[in-house]
């Protein structure tokens, strides 16, 4: 009998890891329930969760979103290339990926630096002068990746301030405000098209254009749809824009889970202190051990499946526990410890997913969080925790609700 979690539990939500930690090693499979909730089995162990998460049995589907009501005029951008599969998902996979390769994001660390020094030298001003405290969370973590995307997707700097509002709904998790803000998401992304692809057309028509002024998400989509009408419908465009700038808050939480981890083990922020090289490991390492993906978007069956001696049914929702695999000692040793130093596992961890739905922006976000931690820990040497961070009641991911530090005494 695969063991039952109660995802109301209040356990789940003060400690997710042990409560999935503990259903993993009883079981491969673990069922998930809640009230008002039909349920959905749930992967626990590494291999397992790895496997199913490119197994084409499972497939996701609208359903596997909570798909906000909205306007009749805002449904058909409401479709995006995250519940797609096979050749429709790999079409539009294949338009954005360059936009989200290693090299690009290597040529975009520079940028990413300078927004990270200005949101660090706008942090002065919210420092408490009694205390020397400030919370990271609303002042610095919840900007970041605003303004790390939107130059990304090559969003122009007057529409930002309205995207920033946008991507603080999102990352509060606020389902009615989402909903109620699609319909000017929608008009924001078609804004951008437009302005984005009148910018070209003058580059395009300067003799004096410096070579990759256009390099930015926008560009590659509007000079694909340019070559090639059918590889990109308007639509399309539109969905890919609003749905990347907005799913790229993710490592809002990753940063603040990230830091609240350093802080809270001081010989591992002693040892990154010591040896900044460790830095790209240590991102790894703190993206397993807190990353905030705690269970992987629903899939459901396509048909009838036996799933290590589990019989699910077609139309059943299946989910890996990214939290139990990232912490299974079957693929990492001594998975609970936090390890900067930790040397590179024979397998990668699971928190950007797996296949062909591995998160897009895994590279923006590994950078984005490498250059925000270095300049945290270098511009405040003595940075330490304000008591306990409060923590958001999500049994699906692992997020703060606050992160107050000390910047200086």
């Amino acid at each position: 009998m695969p063991p039952e979690i109660q995802l109301s539990d209040p356990e789940v939500m003060r400690d997710p890891f042990a409560v999935y930690g503990r259903a993993r090693e009883q079981a491969p499979v673990a069922r998930l329930v809640a009230p008002g909730f039909g349920g959905m089995w749930a992967v626990t162990r590494y291999a397992e969760a790895r496997a199913l998460l490119s197994d084409p049995r499972f497939e996701i589907r609208t359903e596997s979103f909570l798909r906000p009501e909205v306007p009749d005029d805002c449904v058909p951008y409401m479709r995006t290339m995250a519940e797609m599969n096979g050749p429709e998902h790999l079409r539009l996979r294949r338009l954005v990926s360059p936009a989200f390769g290693a090299r690009r994001a290597a040529a975009f660390r520079p940028r990413i630096e300078a927004i990270v020094d200005g949101l660090l030298d706008e942090l002065a001003a919210h420092v408490s002068p009694e205390d020397g405290t400030v919370d990271l969370l609303a002042h610095f973590a919840q900007h970041l990746p605003m303004e790390v995307i939107c130059e990304w997707v090559g969003i122009p700097e007057e529409d930002r301030p309205q995207w920033r509002k946008y991507g603080a709904t999102v990352a509060a998790g606020a389902g009615a405000e989402f909903a109620a803000a699609i319909p000017g998401i929608v008009r924001g992304a078609k804004e951008a098209v437009e302005r984005r692809r009148h910018e070209l057309a003058g580059l395009n028509g300067a003799s004096d254009a410096a070579p990759g002024a256009a390099a930015d998400l926008l560009g590659d989509l509007i000079r694909a749809q340019d070559e090639d009408g059918d590889r990109l419908s308007d639509v399309e465009m539109v969905t890919l824009v609003w749905h990347v700038v907005l799913a790229g808050q993710t490592p809002t939480h990753l940063v603040a889970n990230a830091l609240d981890a350093l802080l809270n083990h001081p010989e591992q922020l002693a040892a990154l202190r010591a040896d900044p090289s460790l830095m790209p490991g240590a991102v790894e390492e703190l993206t397993r051990w807190a990353g905030p993906t705690l269970l992987s978007i629903p899939r459901y069956a396509a048909q009838d499946v036996v799933l290590h001696g589990v019989r699910v049914a077609k139309g059943e929702a299946v989910t890996t526990v990214i939290a139990a695999a990232n912490r299974d000692p079957r693929a990492f040793e001594s998975p609970d410890r936090l390890d900067v130093g930790r040397a590179t596992p024979p397998a990668p961890h699971l928190s950007f997913a797996h296949g062909s739905h591995f998160c897009l922006g895994a590279s923006v976000a590994r950078i984005q969080t490498e250059v925000a931690l270095t300049g945290l820990l270098r511009r405040f040497p003595a940075l330490e925790a304000v008591g306990e961070s409060p923590r958001a009641m999500d049994p699906g991911t692992w997020r703060l609700g606050g992160l107050r530090v000390r910047v200086r005494v």
